[in-house]
């Protein structure tokens, strides 16, 4: 009876009396039941007797934690980049890594402030360039350009610039020549100039100065043109590690219908169409000594009346607008236009239909409807190609090129998608 036993003492001992002189039924009246005395003999027998209490276990050996990288796949097509600039706070501007099949967010990295991005035509690599502040929002600046690997999103270089243009991101600031083996820089450091970074040394080979000229439109691998205030075209030949520069006479007018800047531009061969705020189209055959193609309208395309321009601010049809607003799909030639109804200053209003346009025919082949307003249009360029599209909650809306379909929705993939790069593009 060593549970009674214990009881007895722990009673005798409170309360002040010997054990002659303690009466433990007394104190214990339940114990007078049967019942009470068939639960006593229990706990004196088994788990609630005192003696039967075990020690605590050993404390377990935490295992090391071992740290590692998830490597990811070399590059598809359908693998994209999507540049979010998080303007309400673009300090923290990124470039997601998307798997356009699956609808699958791979990977993340920076691109602060203002940044850009680039793609190697064949993937082995992608390039930001970006700026930061030795303290934070002040302090010495650096311009940098990190040279990120595909599958680990690791930085494999980092090269300090002497400067870029520090602008709402254009995407012909940061441009690649056709073998991947110079990145075009635009700088307003301290005048317009252009930056020629060699891959494979890491440093900048050339810096060609282009006062009254802008941005960079590749064309193979020895050259680039940039787009002049005066309508004209600057044309840079890097042929054989000499520069040379040739412009050509002003083919559109700034003040009356200006080109966007994020016209498509096919590098293999330098063709590109400039598209007009009021919708014409200036087919373009970019090299050493650049030609304009005769132009056509988009609208027209559509068998509509050609939109007026400055002449006629207030007059309301289908107009071109957006950031990215135009992507070509060089294989087919066909060109993605974000389209909406609007006055001629309406050039950054975001698409509700994106037209798709036979560039060889210059006819409409559809009209694909959106189910948001979208600033964004990006493609694929294998054959079996996706389309992208955004809204201003950020998503990203993916689609099938050839039937004009919806596919997938990626619900918030971040706050400002403003770019879309694809392998080869």
């Amino acid at each position: 009876m060593t549970f009674l036993f214990y009881l007895r003492s722990l009673a005798v001992s409170s309360s002040g009396l010997s054990g002659k002189e303690f009466d433990f039924m007394h104190c214990f009246p339940a114990l007078r039941s049967g019942t009470a005395a068939l639960v006593l003999g229990m706990m004196a027998l088994g788990a609630f007797s005192v003696t039967s209490v075990k020690a605590w276990a050993d404390e377990p050996v935490v295992q090391e934690e071992e740290s590692d990288i998830i490597k990811l796949s070399p590059v598809t097509p359908h693998r994209i980049l999507v540049q979010d600039t998080v303007g309400t706070h673009a300090k923290d501007g990124r470039v997601y890594v998307v798997d356009a099949d699956q609808g699958k967010l791979l990977g993340m990295v920076q691109a602060a402030y203002n940044g850009n991005v680039v793609q190697d035509p064949k993937g082995r690599a992608f390039y930001v360039a970006e700026t930061v502040w030795s303290r934070g929002n002040r302090g010495d600046r650096l311009d940098l350009l990190p040279a990120y690997d595909p599958q680990t999103l690791t930085i494999t270089n980092d090269e300090v610039l002497p400067g870029r243009a520090l602008v709402t991101p254009k995407k012909n600031n940061l441009a690649i020549n056709q073998d991947g083996s110079r990145v075009y820089i635009f700088s307003m450091v301290p005048t317009n100039a252009v930056h020629v970074i060699d891959t494979a040394a890491h440093k900048v080979s050339q810096t060609v100065d282009l006062p009254g000229c802008a941005l960079a439109y590749p064309w193979g691998n020895d050259g680039f043109t940039s787009i002049c205030a005066d309508g004209g075209l600057a044309n840079v030949s890097l042929k054989d590690g000499k520069v040379s520069v040739t412009h050509t006479k002003p083919f559109f007018d700034p003040e009356k219908d200006a080109v966007f800047e994020h016209s498509p531009t096919r590098r293999s061969d330098g063709k590109t169409w400039f598209i007009s705020y009021s919708g014409l189209v200036y087919p373009t055959a970019l090299s050493a000594d650049s030609t304009v193609e005769p132009v056509w309208s988009i609208q027209e395309a559509a068998g509509m009346k050609k939109a007026p321009a400055a002449e006629a601010p207030f007059a309301k049809t289908w107009r071109p607008g957006g950031w990215q607003l135009s992507a070509l799909h060089y294989a087919s030639g066909h060109l993605f236009v974000l389209m909406h109804q609007g006055t001629f200053w309406t050039h950054k209003k975001a698409g509700t239909e994106v037209w798709e346009l036979d560039t060889a025919t210059h006819k409409l082949v559809r009209r694909i409807p959106l189910p948001a307003p979208a600033t964004m249009v990006g493609v694929t360029q294998d054959d079996k190609p996706l389309l992208f599209t955004n809204d201003n909650e950020g998503d990203l809306f993916i689609w099938d090129m050839k039937t004009g379909k919806q596919m997938k929705k990626m619900p918030h993939l971040g706050d400002d998608l403003y770019f879309t790069v694809a392998l080869g593009e």
